[in-house]
């Protein structure tokens, strides 16, 4: 049974939920609103066992509908951009991982100011305290930052220094994090890109196991 913040996250996030098989296009005026860091998600879908919805802008429906109509994704992805009115932007396609029992893993990080000295500037997008590994020097390690989509959904991102890695600081951080949106009520969500065998490691070691699900859509650079 699908878990109910993760219908609710689903429903909200993209507009619809569920999908019956096939593809569907459908509106949300979230599409056409700033996401979390401020900036336009014009297209996001989310896919499973032959059934997909993909969300977009009322004012584009009709024009990505006829973009997709009776051709396989690879075919119409690349062309998806300039179909949302937002050609400068890219695709990207991948896993959709959730969780509701995270490792139990020992907790390795700290909640910090997104503005903490070192700090990426990926970490710096989040507008609330963020999870960060520093060293005995105050050197920063590695960090994750939750993306609150809504009130029932919030993705996990993480970034460890190269000097960093292959001391397992990443699947600590993700379930540590995980444990917290679960906290808040939420289900903490990861994606990450198929080919990124690392990312995809770090989500089966924290609890994310690989369901089938993907995700895919437009993004800004």
């Amino acid at each position: 049974m699908l878990d109910r913040r993760l219908f609710l996250h689903l429903a909200t996030w993209l507009g619809q939920w569920p999908a019956a098989p096939g593809w569907h296009v459908v509106r949300s005026y979230r599409r056409a609103r700033p996401a979390w860091d401020g900036r336009l998600r014009p297209a996001i879908g989310v896919a499973v066992d032959g059934s997909a919805i993909l969300s977009v802008a009322p004012d584009r429906v009709e024009a990505v509908r006829a973009l997709i109509r009776g051709r396989p994704r690879d075919a119409w992805l690349p062309a998806l951009p300039a179909t949302v009115g937002t050609p400068e932007f890219t695709t990207q396609a991948g896993a959709f991982r959730w969780c509701t029992d995270p490792a139990p893993l020992p907790d390795v990080g700290e909640w910090l100011p997104p503005t903490v000295p070192g700090a990426p500037p990926w970490l710096r997008l989040f507008d609330r305290e963020v999870l960060v590994v520093r060293d005995d020097d105050g050197a920063y390690l590695a960090g994750v930052g939750i993306k609150r989509h809504d009130a029932y959904g919030h993705e996990l991102a993480v970034g460890t220094t190269k000097a960093a890695r292959g001391r397992g600081l990443a699947r600590r951080l993700v379930a540590q994090a995980a444990r917290r949106v679960l906290d808040e009520g939420a289900v903490p969500t990861y994606l990450h890109d198929a080919d990124n065998v690392a990312s995809a490691r770090v989500a089966e070691a924290a609890g994310f196991p690989d369901r089938g699900w993907t995700s895919f859509g437009v993004f800004p650079h």
